[in-house]
């Protein structure tokens, strides 16, 4: 059997392992594991409209939108209503 010497080893190691360990992996994980251009830039997103006229233009090109959409199903011989027959 081994000495305290190999007890003083295996405890050293047994506590030092996972010290080391995420020592290693936890070093600059942002350039590790960065994707480039993973979030849209400001320019590339939904922007939300505050103005109470932007609100309203808002919602006037969703009508449009809308009645488009509703007026091709009509062309087509489609169901107005959504819930079908």
């Amino acid at each position: 059997m081994g000495g305290p010497n190999l007890e003083v080893f295996k405890f050293g190691l047994y506590v030092m392992f996972p010290i080391a360990f995420m020592y290693y992996y936890g070093i600059n994980l942002d350039k590790r594991f960065a994707v480039p251009d993973f979030w849209p830039r400001p320019e590339q997103t939904n922007r939300i409209p505050f103005e109470k006229d932007e609100i309203h233009s808002e919602l006037e090109r969703l009508r449009r939108k809308r009645l488009e959409l509703r007026n091709r199903r009509l062309e087509e011989g489609g169901d107005v209503g959504g819930k079908g027959a």
